[in-house]
């Protein structure tokens, strides 16, 4: 160590200025040199394949997107199919009921109130609708005139609520 400051000693200032300025200017040079190799070795390449992506990213999307929604359009169709050969098959098996004549007279019965010759029919009131009636009307409808119950008739025909 004391050799190097008797040999530093001995120079001038600018002597040693120079040396330690040349000293850095390889050591900039040098740093400058591994920078430029790594930049210059990176930026074409990752240019070309940041370009590459974007382009396959770009001509990709719009067919996905499309393939995507055909596809739940698809399953939608199927499910829609499905739910309609379920209501075929229920509507045939209730057009193979309607085939039998037995059916067709229970239903006839039941619904229109259809009696066979001689037997005699009952139809009873729910109490519970004639006490709407009377609070709608105030009176009874037997109490009326036949004409009031037919204009009331067609005012409930008009009415989507009854």
């Amino acid at each position: 160590m004391a050799g190097n400051r008797d040999r530093f000693s001995t120079f001038s200032t600018a002597t040693r200025l120079k040396a330690l300025g040349e000293r850095t200017a390889a050591h900039v040079y040098r740093s400058q040199s591994r920078r430029q190799v790594r930049r210059s070795r990176l930026t074409g390449r990752a240019a070309l394949l940041v370009l590459v992506l974007c382009t396959l990213v770009v001509a990709l999307a719009y067919p996905m997107r499309q393939y995507v929604s055909q596809r739940s359009e698809i399953a939608q169709q199927q499910r829609d199919a499905t739910d309609a050969r379920e209501r075929l098959e229920k509507l045939r098996d209730e057009k193979a009921r309607w085939q039998d004549p037995a059916y067709a007279e229970q239903q006839a019965r039941k619904h229109l109130h259809f009696l066979r010759p001689g037997e005699i029919g009952y139809i009873m009131n729910d109490p519970g609708t004639e006490a709407k009636e009377d609070r709608r009307t105030g009176q009874a409808s037997s109490d009326r005139p036949w004409y009031s119950n037919v204009w009331d008739g067609v005012d409930k025909a008009d009415r989507p609520g009854d």
